[in-house]
């Protein structure tokens, strides 16, 4: 199964594989603290983010074809619930369910919040963190296959997505988020958007 991008790509940073033996985990006391929150909230919240990548980008769960049907649990391993994507579903797209979940899904995509972020912002070699087990793929491995690569051909940005979702408040976070953004990332390690794209101006 092949997840990587062309290596010769601007807008990729790569990390090695000894980096990636440091991929940093969700700290134990705020996972703990998640837990308080219910997760109609995170679920809500993350509704939103996917709903204004769509409208950003129309044609990404388009790119999964006969994928979209498919269900996905992604499993970030340090954070105390899980989350089942149906790109199909006109209601319920999005849902954030315990980590003890029953739910039927086509494939699972586990491990460390870090690590799907970095794999989302093509911060992380996919093929790399797939074969050093820091990210566990099972169920149907073409349907992932295809939202990796729909995902990387849309060059998601996550930061970008989620300031895009603020409206009119936008033109007043972008900036200092943009300053904020690259410090927290260097701090914790963790890649919170899509490098070299300049995603977060106000403008974009």
């Amino acid at each position: 199964m092949r997840w990587r991008k062309d290596a010769a790509s601007p807008t990729c940073r790569k990390f090695t594989m000894d980096q990636s033996e440091r991929i940093p985990t969700f700290p134990a006391a705020a996972a703990l603290l998640l837990r308080g929150i219910p997760s109609i909230v995170i679920e809500t919240l993350l509704s939103r983010l996917v709903a204004v990548a769509t409208e950003r980008h129309p044609r990404l769960f388009d790119r999964l074809g006969v994928h979209a049907g498919s269900r996905y649990l992604i499993d970030p391993t340090d954070l105390p619930f899980v989350v089942i994507l149906h790109p199909a579903a006109t209601d319920g797209r999005l849902r954030v369910l315990p980590r003890d979940t029953t739910q039927l899904r086509d494939a699972r995509i586990g491990g460390p919040l870090a690590a799907l972020l970095g794999l989302v912002h093509g911060s992380y070699d996919g093929d790399a963190l797939f074969f050093s087990r820091d990210l566990v793929v099972e169920g149907d491995t073409e349907a992932v296959l295809a939202l990796r690569n729909a995902i990387d051909d849309a060059e998601i940005d996550l930061s970008a997505e989620a300031l895009h979702g603020l409206g009119p408040l936008r033109a007043l976070a972008a900036p200092p988020v943009s300053h904020i953004l690259p410090l927290v990332e260097r701090l914790t390690g963790v890649s919170l958007s899509r490098p070299n794209r300049g995603g977060l101006q106000h403008g974009r």
